[in-house]
């Protein structure tokens, strides 16, 4: 046979490779299901969810003595009455300045002692954090009468200070855990590299650590927000004076002995509500890794 005839005849002869495999694709116990079985309990409780807001927002915005399941006319005179007329401007202005001044104030010292807690080992570390722990079953109820000597010792009844101060304390202990337990997410070794470029720690602390402790530290300051925002406890009875009252004794305000005006007390409900939601819409993202980041044990 010719070089030329061998030619022709190899490709005839050389068989294609076999096709691997197709990988299978793994079974999940929840295709089977259908889809309805999981929409239907999810829809149900988005209806059992979303009626009480609707009913807030009907009653604030209906006039008084309508009977309609729909707001038209809709009117806002309810909330021109409990923002003039209730001193809820005032109210609002008294929580943000809470609200605000507790999340850096918790932020801060929880950032500290939580760093010590996950860099350094002392003797009485485990007690310090089993009290940590223990104090978050005692409740805030049990603390009102000490704090009260406490505050009027100090001259400090009557003034934000002194809710400032409770709701910081209140949230420090669950604050430091999560905060720890984030910062043992993050490589030492990346702090050790930063002090063999020269850093110090505290340097090497605010250029390598602090950028990776972004949504731990907004999960932290957004609970301690939200915490001092709908305190009820402290604010009633720390600060005696309504001008310096907070929104949730405002709404308290509102609820008379023999009525309720419920215009009034819907409107103050929602001002009271949009603050918080508009802050979760921003900062869902964030929250959800630092959670679940700050559950892990390091």
């Amino acid at each position: 046979m010719s070089v030329k005839e061998a030619t022709q005849v190899a490709p005839a002869t050389v068989r294609a490779a076999p096709e691997p495999p197709r990988p299978r694709k793994k079974h999940r116990a929840y295709d089977e299901v259908p889809r309805w079985q999981i929409y239907l309990p999810l829809s149900i409780y988005l209806v059992f969810t979303l009626i009480p807001f609707y009913w807030i927002l009907l009653f604030s915005l209906r006039p008084a003595g309508s009977t309609s399941l729909v707001p038209w006319p809709m009117t806002f005179d309810h909330f021109e009455k409990v923002w003039t007329e209730r001193s809820f401007g005032t109210y609002f202005q008294n929580s943000v300045l809470v609200g605000v001044v507790t999340l850096l104030m918790t932020t801060l010292v929880a950032l500290a002692g939580g760093y010590a807690l996950a860099r350094f080992n002392f003797r009485i570390k485990r007690a310090f954090m089993l009290a940590l722990l223990c104090s978050q079953f005692v409740p805030g109820a049990l603390l009102l009468v000490p704090l009260f000597e406490i505050f009027a010792e100090l001259q400090m009844i009557n003034s934000l200070g002194s809710v400032i101060i409770a709701e910081t304390v209140f949230q420090l202990p669950l604050s430091m855990i999560l905060i720890s337990n984030f910062i043992k997410n993050v490589p030492y070794s990346l702090e050790e590299a930063a002090w063999v470029d020269g850093c110090n720690r505290m340097t090497a602390f605010r250029i390598v650590v602090l950028p990776l402790l972004r949504p731990g530290l907004i999960a932290v300051g957004s609970f301690a927000f939200v915490h001092s925002w709908n305190h009820f406890l402290f604010a009633l009875m720390f600060l005696n004076n309504q001008e310096k009252q907070t929104i949730p004794v405002g709404l308290n305000t509102l609820m008379g002995a023999d009525s309720v005006d419920l215009g009034a007390l819907a409107a103050g409900g929602i001002i009271a509500a949009v603050p918080v939601v508009i802050v979760f819409a921003f900062i869902q993202k964030w929250l959800i890794t630092g959670f679940s980041a700050g559950a892990v044990k390091g």
